[in-house]
């Protein structure tokens, strides 16, 4: 999916929050990224996320900290995260439209720089943070669903050459970070049933195409106790300006 298409993807889907699908996860690895940011801030911290789409998840699982902005290139998104911020009653919050390509920053102003499923610009990033700030990132790899993507021979990622993971750390360490640190992440999830797990397919943007047929294939080699099981595959990187 080219930069253009995620752009009207997201303008469509206007948040991400998944909870209405109750998917039932099977965490395998032992990296959290809302773990390390909590050990990454203090009370005076300044920390922006980027990508943060109708900020579900930053409302939920940030900290508190000395300041908080939540970005996302979708102005759709943006006027979601700002609709739930004032229902949540959260302090030192605030929500821009901002392309992570083109960031419109400060340098050396925040203290931790969280990317969740995003594309990043690693350069931009190291010259937005302090000495001895942090990158946090999240991101979903291309043998995420695998074994779907084969059966459907396309899916987010199934042609890219290097996986992104790959390019993400080594544009980390070419911007400057140290320490860094690439873990793959490793979840199963599981759908009550086939409405539920075609409904999910139907949001996100695993695949490229929705062929019935391959579907209900996958379905049939995968159900196990009565529910359906998706192989995720992500991955988590962290390092910090020297």
């Amino acid at each position: 999916m080219t930069h253009d298409n995620k752009f009207d993807y997201y303008q469509k889907k206007a948040n991400w929050d998944f909870s209405e699908f109750e998917i039932e996860t099977d965490c395998l690895t032992d990296w959290d990224l809302y773990l390390e940011l909590k050990r990454a801030v203090n009370a005076d911290s300044r920390v922006i996320d980027l990508g943060t789409g109708g900020g579900e998840k930053l409302l939920e699982f940030f900290p508190e900290c000395g300041e908080i902005v939540g970005t996302d290139f979708s102005p759709e998104m943006i006027r979601t995260a700002t609709e739930n911020l004032a229902r949540s009653g959260r302090k030192n919050i605030t929500f821009k439209v901002m392309d992570n390509l083109h960031m419109d920053v400060p340098d050396e102003y925040f203290d931790v720089v969280v990317a969740r499923h995003t594309i990043i610009d690693a350069k931009q990033i190291y010259k937005c943070l302090r000495t001895g700030g942090k990158i946090l990132v999240r991101g979903v790899d291309k043998y995420d669903c695998w074994d779907l993507k084969l059966m459907m021979g396309s899916g987010q990622a199934f042609n890219d050459p290097v996986p992104v993971s790959i390019v993400d750390y080594e544009n980390i360490i070419n911007a400057g970070f140290k320490d860094v640190e690439l873990v793959p992440i490793y979840e199963r999830e599981f759908f009550r049933d086939e409405d539920q797990f075609k409904g999910f397919l139907h949001t996100v943007p695993i695949l490229e195409e929705f062929d019935e047929r391959v579907i209900d294939r996958y379905i049939a080699k995968n159900t196990f106790d009565g529910r359906i099981k998706l192989q995720r595959r992500y991955y988590g990187i962290a390092g910090t300006k020297i």
